[in-house]
């Protein structure tokens, strides 16, 4: 039975080598395409392959200043792919201020059923958020928490693209492919487009982004 076991191990480790070198030959072409790739850039890149198994081409990655940050949509993938058990996400209301669209959120990321939880918060509001996704700071402040907490469960150094605040205002013209995917709430801005304050019912609101995930 243990004999079984290791063997089927064995082959699965066998399987993965030439998947991961042939999703790292993808992620370099990808790159060289996409961006100005230097020599540690593109070592890094074979690096962070090797580690993460995140893909360039579907968003995982990105090149910005010459550095690789991760996206919340390759932090999803990563904590998917690793069975994480459930993401548990509330606004701070004592230091969130909806009247200046001022935002924190607080993230507790359970790897199992039985984890104790990795914590991380977020903040967001019209100083700190691309100008492309004024009036959706809830959303940035939302997302930011997720990925700080997802990068201390899984133990990711990298840098989230969402968390760069300002960054995430790109010097390419609006529209272009370089400025798409910056920040992701740019796909969540017309989810937020119609809600208003002005009926002062914030009570409503913070309920309503009391979030619990599944993964």
């Amino acid at each position: 039975m243990n004999r079984n076991t290791k063997s089927k191990s064995h082959s699965q480790l066998a399987k993965q080598k030439p998947q991961q070198q042939l999703l790292a030959i993808q992620n370099i072409r990808c790159a060289r395409r996409k961006w100005e790739v230097s020599h540690d850039q593109i070592d890094m890149l074979k690096s962070l392959t090797s580690e993460l198994d995140l893909s360039v081409s579907a968003g995982h990655l990105r090149l910005i200043d010459r550095n690789w940050y991760v996206t919340h949509a390759g932090l999803l993938r990563v904590a998917r792919r690793r069975q994480c058990s459930g993401i548990k996400v509330h606004p701070v209301r004592e230091y969130s201020d909806p009247t200046t669209s001022r935002w924190i959120f607080k993230a507790t990321v359970y790897k199992s059923a039985r984890s104790r939880g990795f914590v991380g918060y977020g903040d967001a509001d019209p100083s700190n958020v691309s100008s492309l996704v004024h009036g959706a700071e809830m959303r940035v402040a939302e997302t930011r928490a997720v990925n700080r907490a997802l990068r201390k469960a899984y133990g990711i150094c990298l840098c989230s693209v969402e968390e760069r605040g300002w960054a995430s205002r790109s010097s390419s013209p609006v529209g272009s492919d370089k400025s798409r995917g910056y920040c992701l709430e740019m796909i969540c801005a017309d989810f937020l487009a119609g809600m208003s304050l002005e009926t002062g019912n914030q009570d409503a609101l913070f309920l309503a982004f009391a979030i619990d995930y599944v993964c």
